[in-house]
């Protein structure tokens, strides 16, 4: 591997850790001891996935594929889909190093093509996510018709994932960068505060749209309905540590349910690593996020 190659890998892997070091209700973290081999699981999966997220001048398809293949291969089931859909995107884009990393992320989507599609749609087909279905176009288990910015533009309405395909991250980068930035202007450089804040904002700004898929539109807004509270008063805390016993119950009430807010945490996923992208010194790379939208 390169030097930027490793580096770009050692910010994917830093930012699927840091995820799982928040307490995040519904979804996976160290703060629930039932989740140990799920975290052990969701470790692995990074360590072995960085190297194809990061592999210089490969295509955005071919890092999806080979990140979803290692992961399969060590864990033997998907953790990662949603994550290594956003950053295989974000990690081609740091890779051109543009001036600013949304420029960079507009630039990907455009010239992704319809290879790019044949391979997501083998890596889509392989993970074989929770409320997975047939459609009648673009389906993963049928010979891919268009690029793939086109067949996600298509499910943009019923996976916030794909969405970001269409919108050019506009939920990573006006929703979820800003909360971050917020979590640390109040918090110093605490990554699981900063990680939960994005968490819970994009929780509370939308139905999560992986628990839709499992459990129905209603779940979802009612799941939403209960994280604003939440979210608002950890906007509002001066201590974010206050808070934890209220978040691992909401945790625990939703696991009861079998409910797992999946979108928000890969959304999360994404956030932290366009952070640790910035961090590797490319200049003004997330200016776009504050002055193009």
């Amino acid at each position: 591997m390169t030097a930027l190659e490793d580096r770009i890998a050692a910010a994917f892997i830093a930012a699927c850790r840091d995820e799982l070091e928040a307490p995040k209700p519904g979804n996976v973290h160290v703060f629930d001891r039932g989740d140990g081999r799920a975290v052990a699981d969701y470790v692995s999966s990074a360590d072995v996935a960085a190297g194809p997220i990061a592999r210089r001048g490969a295509a955005v398809g071919a890092r999806i594929l080979g990140a979803v293949e290692a992961t399969h291969a060590a864990v033997g089931h998907n953790t990662n889909l949603g994550i290594v859909l956003l950053c295989a995107v974000l990690a081609r884009a740091a890779e051109l190093q543009t001036a600013q990393l949304r420029v960079g992320v507009a630039d990907v989507l455009a010239s992704l093509d319809l290879q790019d599609a044949r391979l997501a749609f083998r890596a889509i087909a392989l993970a074989a996510p929770g409320g997975l279905g047939r459609s009648e176009r673009h389906d993963v288990f049928q010979p891919a018709t268009a690029t793939l910015r086109e067949a996600m533009a298509e499910a943009a309405p019923r996976d916030r994932i794909a969405r970001q395909y269409a919108t050019a991250f506009d939920d990573v980068f006006n929703l979820g960068v800003p909360r971050f930035d917020a979590a640390e202007r109040r918090w110093g450089q605490n990554q699981r505060a900063a990680a939960l804040a994005v968490y819970l904002g994009f929780l509370a700004a939308f139905p999560d749209t992986h628990i839709q898929r499992k459990h129905g539109a209603a779940a979802a807004a009612a799941v939403q309905k209960e994280a604003e509270p939440l979210h608002a008063r950890l906007e509002a805390a001066a201590d974010h540590a206050a808070l934890l016993d209220d978040v691992l119950a909401f945790d625990a009430s939703l696991k009861r349910r079998g409910i797992n807010p999946g979108a928000s945490a890969d959304l999360t996923v994404a956030v932290l690593f366009t952070r640790r992208l910035h961090g590797l010194g490319l200049p003004n790379i997330l200016q776009s996020a504050r002055n193009n939208d």
